[in-house]
């Protein structure tokens, strides 16, 4: 009898191959699956080095700062063609032609040069001008904190969060600068943290300058001689004194990196104080003093006072030797320091945020300090006062001047009224 394959159901070679099916389907789906989840996996890992290594391109976006800054600046009220901002540059030459050698004269302190980098300047100009100093700043932590937001290996995660803050304080910066380049009306711009020495220029933001002349009722040019006169003490007092611009840019220094150690984190204080600048409540220590140790605060306060007289010792000359120069200087004068005083609450709250509500008490305490020691000891004591940093007040007589007189000043004789 021949063999035959049995031709039943379930039984023969189809059916056998057939039976395979399902186990090979099993098979090939999870090849499949290890196929893509290594690939997904790859994929990931490739991304967050990439993001890794985007992140870590800086905590801030300075071109896109400039973008937002100079966007804003230019939409302001006030602002000016460029011809026309030319046709005011001889007016500052001149300006400055009569405000150097009357400082001279008064501070008896040679400034060779200082007319030749003087200029006027739109808010856009000074904003990028500005730029590289903050970038300087941040630049002087940022390194620390990129370690710590995104060590290697940080994945997507972190990487992301960090790429998405530095939107955000991108836009705060942005915001910033453009809100200062609306209301700064001088500078005398020097690269304090430089390694290089170079001299400082001045800059005039004509189209602010004109506004508030325009707000305050007052002739143009002798606010514009005024202002310069500010500036260019501010010249003096770097320029003249040679050892105050390594001695303040060491403690700045000394600040930032104390500051880079523990700044990642904001303790539960910050944030009460942060709440206190938006409402405008609090006495005692300003709010930003909340993040800072007893050691950062002691180097804050020591930079707040030497800031102090800087601003306060231009506020009084500006006053004294502008009573020779300038027109109807006791009404700019009084207008100008009425309108320091008198802020909307959006300014109020910007300035305690941004920290500005500081730079307007360095100009009250400061002159306040600067004219009772003119007062006490004459130009004697306003001398004694750039001798070397043994002789600079601290906070306290800045406040108190009577004890920086009895410190520095012990010898000089009974003060006079």
């Amino acid at each position: 009898m021949s063999e035959r394959p049995d031709r039943r159901p379930g039984h023969g070679p189809q059916t056998e191959r057939a039976s395979k099916r399902p186990g090979w389907r099993r098979d090939a789906f999870l090849q499949a699956g290890l196929l893509v989840g290594a690939a997904i996996g790859a994929g990931i890992t490739v991304l967050g080095r990439r993001m890794e290594r985007s992140a870590r391109r800086g905590l801030v976006d300075w071109p896109q700062v400039v973008r937002i800054a100079v966007a804003r600046a230019r939409r302001a009220e006030g602002s000016l063609p460029k011809d026309e901002l030319a046709a005011a540059e001889p007016v500052y030459d001149a300006a400055m032609r009569d405000v150097v050698p009357a400082l001279e004269a008064a501070l008896e302190t040679r400034l060779p040069g200082v007319v030749e980098r003087a200029g006027v300047v739109s808010r856009a100009d000074w904003v990028r001008a500005n730029v590289s100093t903050f970038a300087d700043l941040v630049g002087r932590i940022e390194g620390r904190l990129l370690d710590e937001a995104v060590p290697p290996g940080s994945g997507i995660v972190r990487s992301g969060m960090t790429i998405a803050n530095r939107a955000v304080t991108t836009r705060q910066f942005g915001y910033l600068l453009g809100f200062l380049g609306q209301r700064v009306l001088g500078q005398y711009d020097l690269a304090l943290l430089s390694a290089e020495a170079t001299p400082g220029r001045l800059m005039f933001v004509d189209e602010n300058i004109r506004r508030v002349a325009e707000t305050l009722e007052v002739p143009l040019n002798p606010f514009r001689t005024w202002i310069v006169l500010h500036e260019t003490t501010h010249a003096f007092e770097f320029e003249g004194q040679t050892w105050l611009r390594p001695y303040l840019a060491g403690r700045f220094e000394k600040q930032l990196d104390s500051m880079a150690s523990g700044v990642s984190v904001m303790s539960r204080e910050a944030l009460r104080g942060l709440r206190r600048a938006l409402r405008e409540e609090g006495a005692g220590q300003h709010w930003l003093e909340d993040l800072m140790t007893e050691e950062q605060r002691r180097g804050f306060r020591e930079i707040q006072a030497v800031m102090s007289l800087l601003e306060g010792f231009s506020d009084y000359v500006m006053d004294r030797v502008g009573a020779d120069l300038v027109y109807d200087v006791e009404r700019i004068s009084e207008r100008f320091h009425a309108r320091r005083a008198q802020r909307t609450g959006f300014e109020r709250v910007m300035m305690r945020l941004t920290g500005l509500d500081l730079k307007m008490e360095q100009y009250r305490l400061g002159e306040a300090f600067v004219a009772e020691v003119a007062r006490a000891r004459g130009s004697e004591g306003l001398r004694a006062m750039w001798r070397g940093p043994e002789c600079l007040p601290d906070l306290e007589e800045i406040k108190a001047p009577e004890l920086w007189l009895a410190r520095v000043m012990p010898d000089a004789g009974p003060a006079y009224s």
